[in-house]
């Protein structure tokens, strides 16, 4: 699903030296005389936007610089105008919010500041660099707080009703579901020996509590309890945090009362004893509802906020001059019952898709025509059914057009279960899902010269200083730190991953042949602490299984649902009709593709 993105909204409120900061000026222009900025290209409301200003813009837009041609250069001119002409409309409406002088003084100095141009004569070097005298400066800063000031106002008006605050969080609930927590007592010390001696005394029978004011590093006085303040020895609910990560996804995975360990994690050994653990649970609209007044706020000013651009839009009148150096041809791609789809609406999601503009700037641009133009469009297609049906619900959703539409999804397959039955089938049948993959932890030196390599190796067999080792050979070092499959070069991950046999240990661990790189260079690696690749067992992932299911089932009656929409509406998709129109006459119309086009995941709002 696709709307206004979070990164066009960030244009939009973004200041001035956010665009200084990177050398480009990226939606406003000096107020030159007309004859210094050429040509009027468009009229916007009846105000000329000219030909030297578009060029400026033009210059600093990344899609421009692979020098599109043909179709593709009418659809990045399309795209590029439609925001100019929403960017002049904006400017025009919020130029009666009152923006005072100390204001724009304020977001000057902090410009100088953050570039740098503490003194005068910096200062104007830089005026004069991006073509600005003092006062054009001013008056551009001063356009952009009044337009971050009046998209505020938008944002900041929209109220959600005490209704749309409750529908908000029945529609939301998952997402504020606490984490597992569990009472337990620890005992930490600093040997392996101890530890397990430990362990065996509280297998025998002899009360935790006690061995913890006995022997813990941690905790002592209150009898290893976790979460018990000073003067307490009952344990309290506590999460994953205060534990070392190792010891917390081996008391966690337990889901259940027992001991584990001893685990040793940052030098030292733990032995935990957990009495019980609490699952992550939904907590009450009235336990949460601070968090959810907010979060439903925020939907319905990104909401407002869509619909306040979009109204600026429709209601813009532009006028092209006769001989504009540009192609604005922003015609109706899709019609859904009512509501039209636009061109501009399609390419503004796919060109601000990063993906698209790779493939622009290898130029490989017809590509993104031929692969995200469609898929993009089924997306919109889709996301109007979905609105629609909200609309139809006469529930109260709030937010923008994606969020209404996932959140209705939401809705819709809202109290679907998962049985153990279908939690143990799914774990058997998606066994990497569950899996701890391999890891090791690995350092690499490489040489310029076999021989060198061959004898540093020699010499690591042996052990001594790594890096002195290394300089001997004028090897360099390269520390890669814990790493699983897939995480190095391809011939370093198949060395310590693909390969079934452990290299011969040294002092220094496990210690490779010397191996040929890509680039003629010969590598040696260092192994340690190398595991296999381990399948958690059933009986801890269990929760996690029911929720992939869960999961899965809710994406099938998601898909359900939008093939019977479509099925009762009327769709109209001349995407392919449009773009041949596009197409000059010397250049082969772009068709969707043949096969599957590559999957994205839709943009969330």
């Amino acid at each position: 699903m696709f709307g206004i993105s979070k990164k066009a909204i960030t244009i939009l409120f973004g200041l001035l030296a956010l665009a200084f900061a990177v050398g480009a000026i990226l939606l406003f222009t000096p107020q030159a005389g007309q004859q210094a900025r050429g040509k009027p290209v468009l009229w916007v409301n009846g105000k000329a936007v000219y030909e030297l200003d578009l060029l400026r813009l033009q210059g600093n837009d990344p899609l421009y610089a692979a020098n599109p041609q043909g179709l593709l250069k009418t659809l990045v001119d399309t795209h590029f105008l439609e925001q100019v002409i929403l960017t002049e409309a904006l400017k025009q409406d919020a130029a009666r919010i009152r923006v005072g002088s100390a204001e724009v003084r304020k977001e000057v100095d902090r410009i100088r500041e953050q570039l740098g141009l503490k003194d005068k004569k910096a200062y104007e070097q830089f005026l004069n660099q991006v073509g600005y005298t003092d006062a054009q400066l001013r008056s551009e800063i001063k356009t952009q707080l009044q337009i971050q000031k009046r998209l505020e106002q938008i944002r900041s008006a929209a109220k959600p009703t005490p209704e749309e605050v409750r529908f908000y969080f029945e529609v939301h609930q998952e997402d504020y579901k606490g984490e597992p927590r569990v009472k337990a007592r620890q005992i930490v010390v600093d040997e392996a020996k101890l530890a397990a001696e430990l362990l065996a005394k509280a297998k025998a029978g002899e009360d935790f509590a006690a061995l913890a004011k006995q022997y813990s590093k941690v905790g002592a006085e209150q009898g290893g309890a976790l979460g018990a303040g000073p003067g307490e020895s009952e344990p309290k609910p506590v999460t994953k945090v205060v534990f070392p990560e190792k010891v917390a996804e081996a008391v966690f995975a337990k889901q259940g009362p027992g001991l584990v360990g001893p685990i040793e994690a940052g030098g030292r050994y733990y032995l935990v004893k957990v009495e019980e653990y609490l699952p992550p649970k939904v907590p009450t609209f009235e336990e949460v509802k601070e968090q959810v007044e907010k979060d439903a706020q925020e939907a319905k000013g990104n909401g407002a906020l869509e619909a306040y651009l979009e109204n600026l839009r429709q209601k813009a009148q532009v006028r092209f001059a006769e001989d504009s150096p540009f192609s604005y041809k922003n015609l109706p791609v899709a019609k859904v019952n009512e509501q039209e789809i636009l061109l501009a609406q399609v390419l503004q999601p796919v060109f601000s898709n990063q993906q698209t503009a790779a493939l622009i700037q290898q130029g490989l641009g017809e590509l993104a025509v031929q692969f995200f133009l469609p898929q993009t469009l089924e997306s919109l297609i889709e996301r109007e059914l979905l609105v629609e049906a909200a609309k139809k619900s006469g529930k109260p959703f709030i937010g923008s057009k994606d969020q209404i539409a996932q959140a209705y999804l939401l809705y819709e397959t809202r109290g679907l279960t998962a049985t153990e039955e279908e939690a143990r089938r799914f774990y058997a049948e998606n066994p990497a899902l569950f899996t701890i993959p391999a890891s090791a932890e690995v350092t690499g030196v490489v040489f310029k010269a076999e021989a060198k390599a061959k004898a540093f190796r020699e010499a690591a067999l042996r052990g001594g200083d790594l890096q002195a080792l290394a300089k001997a050979q004028e090897g360099t070092v390269t520390e890669y730190g814990t790493v699983s499959p897939n995480q190095l070069p391809a011939v370093l991950d198949r060395l310590v991953f693909k390969v079934k046999e452990t290299f011969p240990k040294g002092p220094m661990g496990e210690v490779s042949e010397v191996v040929k790189l890509e680039d003629g260079t010969f590598a040696v690696l260092l192994v340690k602490n190398r595991k296999p690749e381990v399948l958690k067992p059933f009986n801890e992932v269990v929760e996690e299984a029911k929720e992939r299911v869960i999961l899965s089932k809710r994406q099938q009656k998601g898909q359900a649902l939008v093939q019977e929409l479509r099925k009762a509406a009327k769709i109209e998709n001349r995407l392919s009709q449009v773009l041949a129109e596009l197409t000059p006459k010397t250049q082969e119309p772009a068709k969707p593709p043949t096969q599957e086009a590559p999957k994205e995941a839709p943009a969330k709002p």
